[in-house]
């Protein structure tokens, strides 16, 4: 068929007229530059901001023709979320003078926080794990549900180290050490990645050690901290999965706000790190520039800090002024620009200009169905740590245990932690009375009472809890921290964002109702429930058992009980040590050698003062990459590829483990190093790598763990990054207080 002379014509035409950004075949760069050179000033401080949705009616009374650069929505279903999405891209398209689309965002640290999605286990629990397979494929799926609903950007990873306990948000954390942090963050971007999700790192920089352990408070520390600390996580994460974006934090670093700092935020963060992706404020960051930091004394000289600071995107208003601040010559044109460029390549290469629906009726099936629930409750088993079996109590045999006291204030609610979808005192989710009931059914009686809450003083009801105790064969105790979603109006919260301890000891009466259960007689077995590792001597020394298990989720009910009746065999490993007392922290274990070495005096006890400390010791109750199983393991054979290595070499370390028990299990080999000789300080000891692997009963399995040269690395006295020749001793082990093999590798010039 051929076509008259003047249809080729019109059709040539209109591709000609065809703006340049709208052509998905043209490179990104050139598309934004295209873009960019069509847009008013107007338009373009728009695209630094982020506008709230609301309801699908309400699309156009708030957006009112404009573009933004991001939006949000965190009360609506999944399925409503969906609609309003896929009719707010439609606006931006068919309602905008240029066509650009919004970048939807929501929390997704533990699921996507949208209501009815899967709850997967809070960050914390994904640590303990040791499993970055597994947590890689829970944000896959989490990706597939915030696809679904039409959300493109996750704003986790939490990249923040638990040392400073006393802080509410080690729940977001994986932990206490930065290389396990990023093995967890690297696994959870690829995870999202893999199903079109953008990620966002936070919080740059060294936010999670605050002054006091007050959330948003100023962190010390030096530049040693920084580079071999602090930025470790974000710089491997950044190298090995090149995410889209990064939050700012609210804290000050050295006394420098974060939010308002040019070097931390483009010298360090784009130059150094390498990042390419756009800065997204946290929440009122910038503007506490003016209100918190009193760096500034206006909302516009805040704006213009933050802004030549190198954060792109405000989440507050203050960035309303940049307008005025251009017009007025305050402002460079090419800043504006220059933060635009970096907002609008995230969206066109996410292909939010190429026809990017929301398709509605995918919702129902995708969202929360039969396999992401299954896999929230697989996160929830390897999550699980086992710290106390005495006598090997559990698991517990029904034959033998007719009636079971289910007791204690976090016995029967489902927790979940601070990003979660849910509010206070709701049931979407199985706790540990119902998921023990469901298991048991009508084959043991039990006997149920909370017998306190988790955080007053009244001690009215712990004669309920005894009570249930005196009249059962075992008690199992469910003691621990609660946290709700800050934005679902969290009540007598004692962990999660914003609440923070001055105390580590078990919050409220839960140490006066473990003592009068344990003065009944029975067996006593406890169940840790929290948000972050607290103060239990008390619970070591007269507890018969002690499961840690950090918020796992919806299925946390059923993941614990399979736990304790031998249905799954525990195989979590602790991500943060546990203190003596309050006054025993920080108490992480890659510390300086002298920060715990004392050579001149032993530890005292309340029996015995003696000195540092007059009645205490200063290491932890439950050290770092702790965790027991229902089997044992034997390491029976190390072979290392080399003993001499050079830059640029990877050792590779292969050990064999026999399961000695009469279970199946899961072991996780950790590798730490220790530099026998540096010229500057450097920990104890540092994990390195680790592996976890199943291993039948009366089985053997060999671990293969990799070590480049590269990571021996730590900033000297100059702050040169240097491998620095000299022996290093390879410690292998089921802990870092449990090192089965020892070696020594040389590394030569």
């Amino acid at each position: 068929m051929f076509l008259a002379a003047g249809a080729i014509a019109v059709g040539a035409s209109a591709r000609q007229a065809e703006p340049l950004y709208k052509d998905k075949s043209a490179p990104v760069d050139q598309r934004v530059d295209d873009l960019l050179g069509r847009m008013t000033l107007h338009e373009k401080v728009l695209q630094l901001q982020n506008r709230a949705s609301g309801k699908a009616d309400q699309i156009d009374g708030i957006f009112s023709g404009q573009s933004y650069g991001t939006t949000h929505e965190m009360g609506m279903s999944a399925y409503d979320c969906a609609v309003m999405y896929a009719k707010l891209h439609e606006y931006m398209r068919s309602h905008t003078r240029l066509g650009i689309p919004v970048l939807a965002c929501a929390e997704g640290i533990q699921g996507i926080v949208q209501n009815g999605c899967t709850l997967f286990p809070h960050a914390l629990a994904q640590g303990s794990t040791f499993n970055p397979g597994l947590v890689e494929r829970m944000t896959a799926a989490a990706g597939e549900e915030a696809s679904a609903i039409g959300i493109r950007q996750v704003l986790s990873p939490v990249l923040d180290i638990a040392r400073e306990l006393r802080w509410g948000r080690i729940e977001e954390t994986y932990g206490e050490d930065p290389f396990l942090i990023a093995e967890m963050g690297i696994a959870f971007v690829k995870g999202y990645q893999s199903r079109g999700i953008a990620c966002m790192p936070k919080h740059f920089v060294a936010h999670g050690s605050p002054s006091g352990g007050l959330n948003c408070a100023s962190v010390a520390g030096g530049e040693r901290d920084l580079y071999n600390l602090y930025l470790y996580p974000f710089r491997r994460v950044i190298r090995e999965t090149s995410p889209m974006a990064v939050m700012s934090c609210y804290s000050a670093y050295d006394g420098v706000p974060v939010s308002g700092s040019r070097r931390y935020m483009t010298d360090i963060l784009r130059g150094e790190l390498g990042f390419d992706g756009y800065v997204y404020s946290d929440w009122g960051s910038v503007e506490r520039l003016m209100t918190f930091h009193h760096a500034v004394a206006t909302r516009e000289e805040a704006a213009r800090m933050a802004l030549l600071a190198g954060i792109d995107v405000n989440v507050d208003s203050s960035y309303e002024t940049l307008e005025r601040q251009v017009e007025d010559g305050q402002i460079p044109l090419e800043c504006i620009d220059e933060a635009v460029r970096r907002v609008l390549r995230v969206k066109f290469a996410l292909g939010l200009f190429d026809g990017s629906t929301v398709d509605t009726a995918s919702v129902v099936g995708i969202v929360r169905n039969a396999g992401k629930v299954a896999l929230a409750k697989e996160v929830a088993d390897e999550s699980a740590v086992l710290l106390e079996n005495k006598g090997g109590i559990l698991p517990l045999d029904t034959r033998k245990y007719r009636s079971i006291a289910v007791v204690g204030p976090n016995s029967s609610q489902a927790l979940y932690g601070d990003y979660a979808w849910t509010g206070p005192d709701t049931d979407e989710g199985v706790g540990l009375l119902q998921g023990i009931s469901e298991l048991v059914g009508d084959e043991v009686a039990i006997n149920h009472a909370e017998g306190c809450d988790w955080w007053s003083r009244d001690t009215t009801h712990i004669s309920e809890a005894v009570d249930a105790v005196r009249n059962s064969d075992v008690a199992i105790v469910a003691i621990g921290t609660r946290s709700t979603y800050l934005g679902r109006g969290p009540k007598y919260s004692t962990a999660g964002e914003g609440f923070d301890l001055s105390s580590l000891e078990l919050p409220g009466v839960q140490q006066q109702l473990l003592e009068a259960v344990a003065a009944v007689g029975k067996p006593m077995i406890v169940v840790f429930i929290s948000g972050k590792p607290l103060a239990m001597p008390w619970v070591k020394e007269n507890a018969d058992a002690l499961l840690v298990q950090w918020y796992a989720g919806e299925q946390q009910g059923r993941s614990m009980a399979d736990i304790l009746f031998g249905r799954v065999n525990p195989s979590g490993k602790l991500n943060v040590s546990f203190p003596r007392s309050t006054g025993n922290t920080p108490c992480f274990y890659n510390h300086y050698a002298t920060d715990r070495e004392e050579p001149f005096d032993q530890p005292g006890s309340p029996e015995e003062p003696k000195g540092h400390y007059v009645f205490d010791k200063p290491e932890p109750l439950w050290n770092f990459g702790a965790g027991l199983s229902y089997t044992t393991f034997e390491y029976e054979k190390c072979v290392m590829s080399d003993s001499v290595l050079r830059s640029g070499d990877t050792l590779t370390v292969e050990v064999t483990v026999r399961n000695t028990g009469k279970m199946d299990g899961k072991e996780v080999v950790q590798l730490y190093v220790h530099d026998k000789v540096s010229s500057v300080a450097t920990p104890k000891q540092q994990l390195k790598a680790f592996a976890k692997k199943l291993v039948g009963r009366g089985k053997s399995a060999t671990f293969t763990l990799t070590l480049p040269v590269s990571e021996l690395a730590f900033y000297n006295a100059d702050m040169q990054e240097v491998v620095e020749p000299g022996e290093f001793e390879i410690q292998i082990g089921a802990a870092s207080d449990d090192i089965r093999i020892r070696r020594n590798v040389v590394v030569e010039r």
